[in-house]
């Protein structure tokens, strides 16, 4: 990772699950990322919720 990218975490199924209810929406409403994308920590599959930092704020991205 490059000292000026910003900082993505893959969630696991129990926060994903968490952050879902919390939002009150589903996996398809999260806007996406590709699986080919540069940024994405190791082991990312298709479905996983990605969550991106940055100093503006948080993000997440659902992996296509």
């Amino acid at each position: 990772m490059h000292i000026l990218q910003a900082k993505h975490i893959k969630l696991s199924e129990k926060e994903s699950e968490i952050l879902l209810k919390e939002m009150n929406i589903s996996k398809s409403q999260l806007p996406k990322i590709l699986s080919t994308d540069a940024a994405l920590p190791e082991g990312c599959s298709v479905g996983d919720i990605i969550k991106i930092e940055r100093k503006s704020g948080i993000y997440y991205r659902v992996v296509v």
